[in-house]
């Protein structure tokens, strides 16, 4: 029986930790689901088409990894894969508390899906997609904290930003 699991996050943008994680349960899995959550409440710099395309060529190195989107509870995905295991990066305590909890509501859900924790490496353990974001937002130089492909997408999702037209923010009376 293969064993196949999902790998979920926003991934706005992939960093290196995600990498690293990947690279990891690649290992441990006969199958890896990358699954980019679709949330419309949130305003991400990469578009969900970007997020999926930087997630194919960060990894396309790894024969059991595919790419996907999903919206919508991740234990409901996980169950319409067929995958029994749900993988999750741990950074530092504070990553703990909250994918404990996670954890424990995804497994009232379903509780034929298995979450599984892998540390991060500590080279990476300060890494934080929101971080890479304001570095990148702010005109540093994010090269060093995301595989190689996803710097010129990241690029190109600034230079579509800075084009767009500002809104109005007074009103004329």
């Amino acid at each position: 029986m293969k064993m196949l699991a999902i790998y979920p996050g926003s991934f706005d943008p992939p960093t290196l930790g995600h990498l690293d994680v990947i690279e990891r349960a690649t290992h441990l899995f006969d199958r890896l689901i990358i699954a980019v959550g679709v949330n419309s409440a949130k305003r991400p710099l990469l578009t969900t088409d970007q997020r999926i395309e930087a997630l194919r060529l960060s990894t396309a190195h790894f024969p059991n990894v595919e790419v996907a989107s999903f919206s919508g509870l991740l234990v409901e995905y996980a169950r319409s894969v067929g995958a029994k295991s749900i993988v999750r990066g741990l950074r530092a305590t504070a990553d703990f508390e909250y994918e404990f909890q996670m954890a424990m509501i995804n497994r009232r859900l379903a509780s034929d899906v298995d979450s599984v924790f892998l540390m991060t490496r500590w080279d990476y353990s300060y890494l934080s997609s929101s971080m890479v974001r304001e570095v990148a937002v702010l005109g540093g130089d994010y090269s060093t904290l995301v595989p190689e492909p996803v710097v010129p997408i990241v690029a190109a999702a600034l230079e579509a930003r800075d084009h767009i037209p500002a809104m109005e923010t007074s009103q004329h009376g």
